[in-house]
């Protein structure tokens, strides 16, 4: 007797056979891809270069340093103190009772003749609990003794030293022993000495981390002026993974258009698969599987391209971003996320053609016969329903709401998107009323509507984007050529200071600074052949020192009506940019040019100011909140950076304000060029002085041609392969047209007349979209729009389609052998 177990029968097409199955149908979609790479190239190609370019971005944003880093350190609050000698060290001693760690820092000011800004000479410790990621020897040694100091190279070249050198200054004479930098800040000049070294100390600024609570919690000594480091800012890896995901977005269309063009071509392959009993999940597993792979296989790729193109390039990038750079200080988190992101795009380009493919009866399937199209108005209603949020949310975004642009872009990108399909349709129906070649290049674009409409919509994207940068470039040089408005009038030109004009901190300038600071201005304004060099003075407030503690303050401005909110127990202040007001000072002189009396001012008045009156309004950084200064309204200038408000005498003995120079405001003869404002940002900038002028939109413009180009040549890259996937997918059409004694001509006309109707169906909608939003960005003042870049248009409605027909046309005179021959599965 003997037993024996039978096994389960086994029934076709029930089931999903399990994990060995499921195994089994990965192991053949790895192998397909293996053997049909070439023709999927082109999507592996895209998503590798996505997730390339998206590392390098993700490395620049994550080395982007934040400029109080190059102050701070690693500390969150900077005290200055004023005092001297033994005073002075009583003050640190205070300091370091009540707070612990402290790193004091001395400050001397070295003159640079012919500049605005001197040299700093500090006395620091290379090794200091703080600032130690502020310093960075770079040739010889820190200096050690009395008589020694290390310069950066910026000093080492104006003054010609050398290491091993001396530099005799102030009447001391100092060993060079070294070249040393702010590897946060190449541009900062400056000297170092050893701590206690830089006698008699100006001023000495120490480095703290506290709390506000410990702060507020403990005696300050008298006279001490305090900066807070602003820690909470948006990363900019925030905007690079923005940009990536429309990039990605972008290379997500494509593939979906490749993936539909890829199930096609193995409709007789899967439905084989069905016909040994493969059910429905496991068809759609080869395609997602495939999917799949290309995604890892591309973003794994992609990443290490992109590593290795950062690797050799970022630190050569170091002049212009002011820092140094770490090859392996990469936002790793956020790239493991891109690649993550470039995998699941992958995944769901493939998974529609997937579903799609899963679902074709297997008949239909072995007679490879092309999918039946969907209707195309299941896509119209919800496309016109999130085009219409879209560009609601960004009207309501008033230009400033972060979250409602955000929204708003990607409603209107969508619903352009779903919009696609309807121009395939359309263009379907139109098909009757042209020619042989154009009506059968049409009707093939309807038929094959599941990767037509994925690649109009990749075309739709990319010129879009190109359109809202062209139109938004005409609007800011309509803006610039604006009689009124804006900063400035197109004649005048104001030489600051400060590097940000009266919005941020002024230095203070010595007498003899402040004379070579203006000669510097009369050899400006004499190249501009200027008619006059009006000082402007800028109120101060002591209160508040530089970060820093460097000479000067950031003067006082009328910062609107503030809007209180309490954020984690913490009551802050916000200010709409549309209310602030610079204040300068009512000089004579300043009064004189704009024809005011000084007699005519009551002597208790406050401001003299264009507006009627500013009630509610808070002064910074004084903050006097609920100060109600008595305004008397006068003929001043409405620009944004003019002297439109001024600060009486009265109200800077009230408020203890103190005068400083600000500026100096040139009137040239006419309209000012962008040549003539290049020429005199290099002459102020070999000051320390700034410069600001009214915006040519000359730049604006270049950038504007440059996208425009872009915009063009990935439309017509999107081109080359739809049209290349559609024509080979159309073979047998050229077959039977080529039996029936269809010449060349006929054959190059189909091509020409796909490629050219696909790009102005997508410079007509991707136009339309982008004038559309910029019309709900503008909503208040669509009289902005009413100066289209004619160039950019025709280059973008005529000159694309024309280069696609005539691309489609040169690049198919050659007969494909797929004419010739039947491809076999």
């Amino acid at each position: 007797m003997s037993v024996a177990v039978q096994d389960r029968p086994l029934v076709l097409g029930t089931g999903h056979g399990g994990l060995p199955a499921r195994r089994a149908v990965i192991r053949w979609a790895w192998r397909l891809f293996r053997r049909e790479w070439r023709q999927q190239s082109l999507v592996l190609t895209l998503v590798l270069l996505a997730v390339a370019a998206t590392t390098v971005g993700l490395g620049f944003a994550g080395n982007a340093i934040d400029p109080q880093a190059a102050t701070y350190g690693t500390a969150n609050r900077i005290a200055t103190l004023r005092s001297t000698g033994a005073q002075a060290d009583a003050d640190v001693a205070a300091l370091r009772a009540a707070f612990g760690t402290a790193e004091v820092i001395d400050h001397q000011s070295i003159p640079l003749p012919g500049s605005a800004s001197g040299i700093d000479l500090r006395a620091q410790d290379p090794a200091g609990p703080f600032g130690w990621s502020t310093l960075r020897l770079r040739t010889g040694r820190y200096p050690q003794g009395p008589a020694e100091v290390a310069v950066t190279e910026q000093v080492a070249a104006l003054f010609r030293l050398t290491v091993g050198g001396t530099w005799e200054q102030g009447g001391r004479r100092r060993t060079v022993v070294g070249l040393v930098e702010n590897p946060l800040n190449l541009r900062d000049r400056f000297a170092l000495v050893a701590p206690g070294q830089a006698t008699p100390a100006e001023r000495s600024t120490v480095l703290l981390r506290v709390t506000d609570a410990q702060f507020r919690s403990v005696s300050r000594p008298d006279g001490m002026s305090t900066t807070v480091r602003n820690e909470e800012q948006d990363p900019a890896t925030i905007g690079v993974l923005v940009l990536a995901t429309i990039g990605l977005l972008f290379v997500g269309l494509l593939a979906a258009a490749g993936f539909t063009v890829m199930a096609q071509r193995r409709m007789r392959s899967l439905g084989m698969l069905g016909a040994i009993g493969a059910s429905h999940r496991h068809v759609r597993l080869v395609v997602v599987a495939n999917g799949a792979v290309i995604g890892v296989t591309g973003a794994l790729a992609g990443a290490a391209a992109g590593f290795a193109a950062w690797a050799a390039f970022g630190p050569r990038m170091e002049p212009l971003l002011a820092h140094r750079i770490d090859r392996f200080d990469l936002p790793w988190l956020p790239l493991l996320g891109m690649v993550l992101l470039a995998i699941v795009t992958a995944i769901g380009a493939a998974w529609w053609p997937a579903r799609t493919a899963a679902r074709m009866p297997v008949v239909a399937a072995l007679s490879a016969r092309p999918v039946p199209p969907r209707p195309a108005h299941r896509f119209a209603l919800p496309g016109v329903v999130l085009l219409a949020a879209g560009l609601g949310a960004i009207v309501a975004s008033r230009g400033h709401r972060a979250p409602y642009i955000v929204g708003g872009v990607l409603g209107i990108a969508a619903g352009l998107l779903l919009l696609a399909p309807t121009g395939i349709a359309a263009g379907g129906r139109l098909a009757r009323f042209a020619p042989l070649a154009p009506r059968l290049a049409l009707r093939d674009l309807a038929r094959y509507r599941a990767r037509s409409s994925a690649a109009l919509a990749a075309i739709v994207l990319a010129v879009g984007i190109a359109a809202a940068i062209a139109l938004s470039a005409a609007v800011a040089v309509a803006k610039a050529a604006a009689p009124t408005g804006g900063n400035l009038p197109a004649d005048q030109l104001i030489v600051w200071v400060g590097p940000s004009g009266l919005d941020g901190p002024v230095p203070s300038l010595t007498p003899e600074q402040e004379t070579a600071a203006r000669q510097q201005v009369d050899a400006i304004a004499a190249a501009l052949h200027g008619t006059s060099v009006l000082p402007l003075h800028a109120a101060l407030d002591p209160d508040t020192p530089t970060p820093g503690g460097a000479e000067g303050g950031r003067p006082v401005q009328q910062m609107g009506r503030p809007t209180i909110e309490t954020i984690d127990g913490r009551t802050r202040h916000r200010y709409s940019s549309d209310d602030a007001d610079p204040l300068f000072v009512a000089t004579p002189e300043l009064l004189r040019h704009y024809g005011i009396d000084p007699a005519g001012i009551a002597a208790d008045t406050d401001l003299v100011s264009w507006r009627a009156g500013y009630d509610g309004y808070d002064i910074f950084p004084n903050r006097r909140s609920g100060w109600r200064p008595k305004v008397q309204q006068a003929d001043l200038p409405t620009y944004t950076s003019l002297p439109g408000t001024l600060i009486t005498a009265h109200a800077m003995e009230t408020l203890k304000l103190t005068e400083i120079p600000g500026g100096w405001l040139i009137h040239a003869p006419a309209r000012l060029t962008q040549e003539q404002i290049d020429r005199a940002e290099r002459a102020a900038s070999a000051a320390g002085l700034n410069v600001e002028a009214r915006p040519t939109g000359a730049d604006t413009a270049r950038v504007a041609a440059y996208a425009t180009g872009t915009g063009i040549a990935l439309a017509l890259g999107v081109l080359a392969m739809t049209v290349g996937l559609i024509r080979g997918e159309s073979a047998r059409d050229l077959r039977t047209l080529t039996a029936t004694g269809a010449p060349r001509r006929t054959r190059r006309a189909l091509t020409a007349a796909t490629a050219g109707a696909l790009a102005l169906l997508g410079a007509v909608i991707g136009t339309g979209g982008a004038y559309l939003a910029l019309l709900a960005w503008h909503v208040r003042a669509p009289h902005w729009l009413g100066h289209p870049p004619a160039a950019s248009l025709l280059a973008i409605l005529v000159g694309l389609p024309a280069v696609a027909y005539a691309g489609g046309w040169l690049l198919s005179g050659k007969e494909p052998p797929v004419v010739a021959r039947q491809a076999l599965d």
